[in-house]
C-alpha cells in the first residue's frame, strides 16, 4: 500500500466518522438508553421480590434467574439510588 492510498483511506475514514457523528450517534445513544430501561423494567418484574415487590410467582422468577444473575448488582444499585428531579433532565 502506497502512501497516497493510506491518505485516501484515512480521509474516507474521517468522512465516515463525521457522517456517523452527525446522523446516527444521537439515535444510537437513545436506543441504548431505551434498551437499558427495558432491561431494568424486565428485571423489576421478574426479580421484584428482592425489593419487596412481588409481581410474578417465585417459580417463574427462579426459572429466569440464570439469565438475570449478571445484571442483578447494577439493577439493585440503580433501583435503590436516591432520585432527584434533575435526573430526568440528562
Amino acid at each position: 500500500m502506497t502512501e497516497e492510498e493510506k491518505k485516501k483511506r484515512g480521509f474516507f475514514q474521517a468522512i465516515k466518522e463525521f457522517v456517523y457523528g452527525m446522523a446516527a450517534h444521537d439515535s444510537y445513544r437513545f436506543a441504548m438508553k431505551t434498551r437499558a430501561s427495558m432491561e431494568h423494567l424486565f428485571i423489576l418484574i421478574t426479580m421484584g421480590d428482592m425489593l419487596g415487590v412481588p409481581i410474578l410467582p417465585p417459580y417463574y422468577s427462579l426459572r429466569l434467574l440464570p439469565y438475570v444473575v449478571p445484571q442483578i448488582s447494577t439493577w439493585k444499585r440503580r433501583m435503590l439510588r436516591e432520585k432527584d428531579f434533575t435526573d430526568g433532565l440528562a
